[in-house]
């Protein structure tokens, strides 16, 4: 742990530290774009607005494609910019380069004309590349504002708001769209481009106490530019050859990658799934406002459940709901049940998320950590895969989204045994 978290004491009140709180504020910062741009606005912009005139497949094609390009990007550069900013001492100052990449490509979304697909993807995919690179730079520098025992409340308060934080500019940018005119603008069309905006200066402005209070671990031999580029090289190598050593931390990944997976399909696919059962639109999105609300206060629930009882055990909680959750989806019949499961969901998401980067938090060497919450974020990318093809190959073969849905249980099953495996929060100790 760096000298900000240990000076800063494990008192009861870490919450109310200056670095803590403009540490989670980056997660305030950024949900707003996960929220508003990659769940809200986007898809359906894009599909109605950029890609006005396309068949609906191709649109989706284009979609897909610059959505798996991104992801696939990021995830193949998150460990080698991990490894070049640990021997940099340079994650802070990364976290500002992606935040501003990321806003401001999001932001330029307004000057995007009706039609311009190819200009809308491009800002899009820049905009995600820097949405991932932030996170990951982001998740690494917990462990420079909060000691071991901290970890779990610390991590559940960054999430807890990003909910809130995401959820408050969504519920603004949805009244935007619903009643332009109220705030001044010719038509929902024009919102939906102001929202972008909105979120890009959201994102920037909420970053900044991070920039300016959050302080990391200097290097213990530090590089930079090409040297630390090189020594970053060679430290992801050596990392590669010898990560066998940590069994435990090896173990987590495989797990972890298994039930994330089950999780951003749920994220993902929720949506969709309710259109194909021909459920309203508008009550679909207001399914996704409320999720947001209801994950802030469960959020931190779970920062107390792991502290208590193990962010372990508070993890396989999660995945006994989600199990159960996703097996319940095969009901659903109306836009009241799909609001319902909705919450479920809500009460278990942020505190799968939070407590699954605290205890990997535990796991991680000292000195390595921008390297290898660069492996966290780089599995958290690929496990976008198994699940969307285990939902679209059973949905296809069966004839029926309902089973397609409940077959991302499989995922979860996978993960929570796999995850028994893990030491728990005392054996790491």
């Amino acid at each position: 742990m760096s000298e900000t978290a240990a000076t800063g004491g494990s008192g009861p009140t870490p919450l109310l530290r200056r670095p803590v709180i403009a540490w989670a504020l980056c997660d305030w910062a950024n949900s707003a774009f996960a929220t508003t741009v990659m769940a809200g606005f986007f898809p359906t912009f894009f599909k109605q607005y950029w890609s006005a005139g396309a068949d609906v497949t191709v649109s989706t094609f284009r979609l897909g494609l610059t959505n798996g390009a991104a992801s696939f990007v990021v995830a193949l550069a998150a460990p080698l910019i991990g490894a070049i900013a640990d021997k940099g001492g340079a994650r802070v100052r990364l976290l500002a380069l992606f935040t501003v990449l990321g806003a401001a490509m999001t932001a330029a979304l307004y000057v995007v004309g009706k039609g311009e697909w190819m200009l809308a993807v491009a800002l899009y995919a820049v905009a995600t590349v820097g949405c991932w690179g932030a996170n990951q730079f982001y998740d690494s520098l917990i462990v420079d504002v909060s000691t071991e025992t901290e970890l779990d409340i610390v991590s559940s308060y960054g999430y807890a708001l990003g909910y809130l934080g995401g959820g408050a500019l969504f519920a603004l940018n949805v009244a935007m769209v619903k009643w332009p005119a109220t705030f001044g603008l010719q038509d929902s069309a024009e919102a939906v481009r102001i929202a972008f905006v909105t979120v890009g200066v959201w994102w920037l402005i909420f970053t900044i106490p991070a920039l300016i209070f959050v302080r990391e671990a200097a290097a213990t031999q530090p590089r930079l530019g090409l040297r630390a580029a090189l020594a970053g090289w060679r430290e992801l190598l050596d990392t590669l050859h010898a990560i066998r050593r940590y069994r435990a931390l090896v173990a987590f990944l495989i797990a972890y990658w298994f039930y994330i997976d089950g999780v951003n399909t749920v994220i993902k696919m929720a949506v969709d799934y309710g259109l194909s059962l021909g459920l309203n639109a508008t009550s679909l999105l207001a399914a996704l406002l409320v999720t947001q609300f209801v994950a802030f206060p469960a959020a931190l629930a779970f920062g107390w459940l792991g502290d208590r009882f193990g962010s372990r055990n508070g993890i396989l909680v999660a995945i006994a709901v989600y199990f159960i959750a996703t097996l319940g989806a095969y009901f659903v019949e109306r836009e009241s049940d799909f609001l319902v499961l909705a919450i479920v969901i809500g009460l278990v998401q942020g505190g799968i998320q939070s407590l699954s980067r605290s205890l990997y938090g535990r796991l991680v060497p000292p000195g390595k950590a921008g390297e290898f919450f660069g492996f966290y974020n780089m599995m958290g990318k690929f496990a976008a895969v198994l699940g969307p093809m285990l939902t679209g190959i059973a949905a296809y073969f069966s004839h029926d989204p309902r089973l397609g849905i409940m077959s991302i249980a499989l995922l979860f099953a996978i993960g929570g045994v796999l995850l028994m495996r893990v030491p728990g929060n005392r054996a790491l100790r």
